[in-house]
């Protein structure tokens, strides 16, 4: 699953708008990882929720796992 989600990353900082974009593995938990993002806008993230590498991995990292998503806009 952390292979994955460092290809989500790193093809994801190629994106038009991405600001930053990571994966952080838990500290305590061998089981949970954080993708943290920034977006330019709401259209930068809506194509990138569109683009090619995204629709690919995602659901293959969700297979992979349980997911948990919560969105914090700013």
């Amino acid at each position: 699953m952390l292979e994955l989600a460092k290809q989500l990353v790193a093809q994801s900082l190629n994106d038009a708008g991405c600001i930053a974009y990571d994966v952080f593995e838990s500290a305590t938990r061998n089981d949970v990882l954080m993708i943290c993002e920034t977006w330019q806008d709401e259209a930068s993230l809506d194509a990138h929720m569109q683009a090619t590498h995204f629709v690919t991995l995602v659901p293959q990292i969700q297979a992979l796992a349980a997911m948990k998503l919560e969105k914090f806009s700013f």
